[in-house]
Order: structure tokens, then C-alpha cells, then sequence
């Protein structure tokens, strides 16, 4: 009898696991027209904080290019810091994107003035409450240092970058707005 239960048990956890897997999700909302709007007629500054609590901008090296993985070259910055210190948004935006990828770990997307995107990677959490289509400003808190992706075999960073063509198009080096 134990050995029916037993089946029968593993059988009902079979089923909850396939049904829950199986729910299907919803795409984003898109974000806000007039919002996205008022922040692609804004100019992006020609100087902006750096995002990591702490860190001054003489504390940053440039590691805009250095080689990576699969041939690929960064696009960012390493903002190197202790885990869980805090990440502000270094513009004022809307979160476009959270989400956890093999390259990045924990992301955030953020769409910044002149329709600018600004990328927050290898976090070891979001902010707490943080949902696609907030709006920050510049100096909120968004998120937290961490390793995650790509980077968990190394020291905890903030990947920082800025795409001027779209989402992930038109990399430039951050480090210069951040000096």
C-alpha cells in the first residue's frame, strides 16, 4: 500500500510541475507612448553619474572593448564593487526590461533621453517592487552589485552600457560620461 501512495503521490507532483511549466506568459506591456515620447526629445547628458554607490568617477577603468567570450568584444564598463552595493539609474527613464539572461544574469533595460538604453547587468537583485514601465530618475535606486551570468566566476560588478540605435544596437563606451 505504501508503494501505491508512494506512485501515486510522485504521479500528482508530475502533473502540478507540468502544469505549472506549461502556463503560458504574457508579453510586456509596451511602455507608456507619452513617456516614451517626452524621453526621445531629451537630449542625454554629456556628463552622467556613476551608478554604483561609492565609486568615483577616478576609481573606473575603461574596459570598453577588451575581448570576450566567443570572440565578441565588451560593450560596457565593469564597475567593480562588493555585492550588494547599491545601483542607482544613472538617467532618469523607464524600466523597459528585467530579466535574467546567460550573458547579463539579472538585468535591467532602462530608456533613457534620446531614446538611449542603458543596460545594468550581472546584478545580484533588483530592487525590490521594481516592475517594466516604472519610471525613475536619475540617482534611484534600481538594483544591486552582484555576479550573476556570464560573470559568476568573477569578482561582483556592474556591467554599465549605453546603446544609442535601440535595444542592445549602437554600443558606445560609458566610460567617458561617466568621467
Amino acid at each position: 500500500m505504501l508503494r501505491n501512495l508512494s506512485a501515486a503521490a510522485l504521479s500528482l507532483c508530475i502533473l502540478l510541475i507540468s502544469a505549472c511549466s506549461s502556463t503560458p506568459t504574457r508579453p510586456p506591456a509596451p511602455l507608456p507612448a507619452d513617456q516614451t515620447a517626452r524621453l526621445k526629445s531629451m537630449t542625454l547628458p554629456s556628463r552622467l553619474p556613476v551608478p554604483v554607490q561609492g565609486i568615483k568617477p577616478k576609481q573606473l577603468k575603461d574596459t570598453w572593448g577588451a575581448s570576450r567570450s566567443s570572440g565578441r568584444t565588451h560593450e560596457g564598463i565593469d564597475i567593480m564593487s562588493e555585492r550588494g552595493t547599491r545601483v542607482y539609474s544613472s538617467t532618469e527613464g523607464l524600466v523597459a526590461d528585467l530579466r535574467n539572461n546567460n550573458l547579463g544574469g539579472k538585468v535591467i533595460w532602462i530608456l533613457g533621453p534620446g531614446g538611449t538604453w542603458h543596460y545594468y547587468a550581472h546584478l545580484n537583485e533588483h530592487k525590490r517592487g521594481l516592475n517594466v514601465g516604472d519610471y525613475v530618475k536619475k540617482g534611484d535606486l534600481i538594483g544591486y552589485v552582484g555576479n550573476t551570468g556570464n560573470a559568476r566566476h568573477t569578482s561582483p560588478h556592474l556591467h554599465y552600457g549605453i546603446y544609442l540605435n535601440g535595444k542592445g544596437r549602437g554600443a558606445v563606451n560609458p566610460y567617458p560620461y561617466l568621467r
